[in-house]
């Protein structure tokens, strides 16, 4: 699920650039801060179609919390852990129980949906 996260941030919102993500391999290590995310450059996309039904889930479905610690784990890169952690105004085990909550809810809604 986290990788899946990965890309739906990098296929829906880019990596943070001045316009989305940049044009070489280097200018995308640059915008990711050095995070090497597979199968975003060139070949087959087959994440693609589920990045629509991802972030319909996590802007409707999840409750904001959940919500919340999503787009601060996948789409804030410029804050540091415990800044992301006080942005949801809770600690480092709470951070991480909301997360794992959102991976199986986001999981399981992917799941219904592909039924």
């Amino acid at each position: 699920m986290d990788e899946m996260l990965k890309l739906w941030a990098l296929d829906m919102h880019g990596c943070g650039g001045a316009n989305g993500s940049a044009s070489t391999m280097l200018g995308q290590l640059m915008d990711c801060k050095g995070e090497l995310i597979r199968g975003t450059r060139g070949g087959s996309r087959m994440l693609l179609p589920w990045s629509a039904d991802i972030e319909v889930i996590v802007n409707k479905h999840l409750s904001w919390q959940l919500e919340q610690v999503v787009y601060e784990q996948y789409l804030n890169r410029e804050s540091a852990e415990r800044q992301k952690w006080a942005h949801c105004g809770c600690g480092r085990t709470q951070y991480y129980e909301r997360l794992h909550a959102a991976h199986l809810e986001i999981a399981g809604m992917l799941l219904e949906r592909a039924a």
